[in-house]
């Protein structure tokens, strides 16, 4: 892609109809779907650890009203067990991290008002608690050995470090020619993601094992695959309908075919026979549970069926959500005027889809627990 990650990797800022704040229910689903486990996961790392302080992290908190979920969760929790064991309540170092690109400032400055929401709940007595921000990679070292005692991650683990090299020749010359892995990727292409995806997810696990203390758990949300054929996951069709847009902006003259050709996604949903196999591979974590749950392309569409109550309104919906995670990188390299064109174009393709199949996306979460 010509430009790092950690640059461009960023959901939309701010509050505005395509930032990520107003465009961010699929991840609060998952918060929602997640939270027996947080809360169970919680407990157990206060009961044996027992901390004077407690030091919680988001890894990935973005900027929208989901950043302080897991504050507010951890709060309660720490504070109900407190009480039933007769101790003191702790106080709680939270840790909210991204790459330097995010929106750190909506974040704080939304900070006032949950704190002012604590208090009009009138609770007997409100847990000390303080909130940082950590800009960088999670794909690397973030807190000093031992620091933590819970990490929390919420759609974020899909995303990799990079573009995986593997995408064009050892002459630059573009391989896959998608934006993602498809039926039509090279095999080359497709091992060059997968192998991406190992060695983060990799070097995640290493490097929270040597933050967590003693006790320490982690819970993870993201997305993944039900089918073991990576090009044929479910995420390869909604990109595949993004790079349908793209390729036909080629053909009016709009883009340039050698700039589509080589925009490839710092993505990949493993399986979770993969995930397995890296936490396996790592030795370093238990996998204590494990949730998969499917979410309507559509975010708002909350539904269980299989029916489409409106494709065209469900295609707007699914491009809002979708611009709000890749409009830096689709800026950077293509500009922003293409922007409303490309993602006009987008909901309608999604919206065609939708009158063939109801297509759901599957969410894995997990829990981890460092081994004894």
């Amino acid at each position: 892609m010509g430009m790092k990650v950690e640059q461009v990797l960023h959901m939309v800022g701010g509050a505005g109809e395509t930032s990520y704040a107003t465009n961010s229910r699929v991840q609060e689903k998952a918060i929602f779907e997640a939270k027996p486990m947080v809360e169970e996961a919680l407990r157990e790392v206060y009961k044996t650890a027992l901390p004077e302080s407690m030091v919680v992290a988001d890894l990935g908190c973005s900027s929208g009203p989901n950043a302080f979920h897991v504050v507010l969760e951890a709060i309660d929790i720490v504070d109900d067990q407190s009480r039933r064991l007769g101790r003191p309540p702790p106080e709680i170092m939270f840790f909210l991290n991204d790459l330097p690109g995010n929106d750190f400032n909506s974040i704080f400055q939304s900070l006032e008002g949950y704190e002012e929401k604590l208090k009009e709940e009138k609770r007997e007595r409100i847990l000390p608690f303080y909130v940082a921000g950590v800009p960088g990679s999670f794909y690397g070292r973030l807190f000093p050995s031992r620091s933590v005692h819970f990490f929390h991650s919420s759609f974020c683990l899909m995303w990799l470090s990079r573009v995986p090299p593997g995408v064009e020749s050892k002459t630059g010359v573009p391989l896959n020619k998608n934006i993602y892995i498809s039926e039509t990727s090279p095999p080359t292409v497709v091992e060059s993601y997968q192998e991406q995806y190992r060695r983060d997810f990799t070097t995640f696990l290493k490097s929270r094992f040597q933050e967590l203390g003693f006790g320490g758990r982690m819970v993870l949300s993201f997305l993944g695959r039900t089918n073991k054929y990576a090009p044929g996951g479910e995420l390869s069709q909604l990109w595949g309908l993004l790079a349908e847009a793209l390729n036909a902006m080629v053909l009016e003259g709009i883009l340039q075919k050698k700039k589509v050709d080589a925009f490839n996604l710092p993505f990949y949903t493993p399986s979770m026979e993969e995930v397995r196999a890296v936490i396996q591979s790592v030795g370093f974590f238990d996998l204590d549970r494990v949730e998969i749950f499917k979410s309507n392309w559509d975010p708002f569409d909350d539904s269980s069926d299989d029916r489409i109550y409106d494709n065209v309104i469900s295609g707007e919906n699914v491009a809002k959500s979708i611009r709000a995670l890749i409009e830096p990188m689709i800026a950077r390299s293509f500009g922003e005027q293409i922007l409303d064109d490309l993602f006009s174009r987008y909901a309608k393709n999604v919206a065609r889809h939708l009158l063939e199949e109801k297509t759901k996306l599957p969410v894995f979460v997990i829990a981890l627990k460092t081994k004894v």
